[in-house]
């Protein structure tokens, strides 16, 4: 049996220099590809048809949460582990509704990392040692994921972006700066995303965004 093959996606270099040291050493795994950013990062997909992604909760660009998502939509066959700095159980829920399967913290990379693997290779949610008393969790993870699902193909990965800012309480002229559109570009982009999920306010989409896990738990 070959080895098993991974794409890493994470913003810092060091990070993923030190995720492939580690798991290249065993002989068991190999990694194909990385990116840096959740856009690469689909992109790659497009290339590259790895068994897993492990993937930072935190890029920029396309955050994990959200390429998550696009991953378990477009290639629900590839497992998908999220690396995270945040103890919030506020990120773990959002991570599980978004349909990944696994979540482990960095600090628990080195004791837990091939655990985390070998476990989702057998079919099994796997999450950092430290929220095994969330009551329900990983049961309730398939609720969650179907739930987030009939949404996923809604809105292209460019209205996403633009939920993402708006969420963020940007205005459409940082937005339009960020993410070197035109104003009237983002205009219609949040039309679109208004209208393909039904609302009518801007307050809805906050709710939306909370919903989905655009929002930073982390403060």
């Amino acid at each position: 049996m070959g080895a098993y093959e991974i794409i890493l996606a994470d913003d810092h270099a060091m990070v993923r220099h030190g995720i492939k040291k580690i798991l290249e050493e065993s002989g068991h795994y190999k990694i194909i590809a990385e990116a840096a950013d959740g856009i690469e990062l689909m992109n790659l997909l497009k290339k590259f048809q790895p068994q897993m992604v492990i993937l930072d909760i935190s890029m920029p660009g396309l955050r994990g949460l959200e390429a998550t998502r696009e991953i378990k939509c477009i290639y629900s066959h590839i497992k998908v582990l999220i690396l995270s700095m945040h103890k919030n159980e506020g990120y773990l829920n959002h991570a599980l509704s978004a349909g990944c399967d696994g979540y482990l913290l960095k600090e628990d990379a080195d004791g837990e990392l091939f655990t985390a693997i070998e476990a989702i290779r057998r079919g099994e949610t796997y999450v950092s040692t430290l929220f095994l008393h969330v009551a329900g969790t990983v049961q309730n993870r398939d609720q969650k994921a179907s739930a987030c699902r009939e949404d996923c193909g809604l809105l292209t990965t460019r209205e996403k972006q633009v939920l993402q800012l708006v969420a963020e309480a940007k205005s459409n002229k940082e937005i339009a700066e960020l993410l070197f559109l035109s104003v009237r570009t983002v205009e219609h982009h949040r039309a679109n995303i208004m209208r393909k999920l039904g609302m009518h306010k801007t307050a809805d989409l906050f709710q939306y965004a909370a919903k989905q896990g655009f929002l930073d738990y982390s403060n």
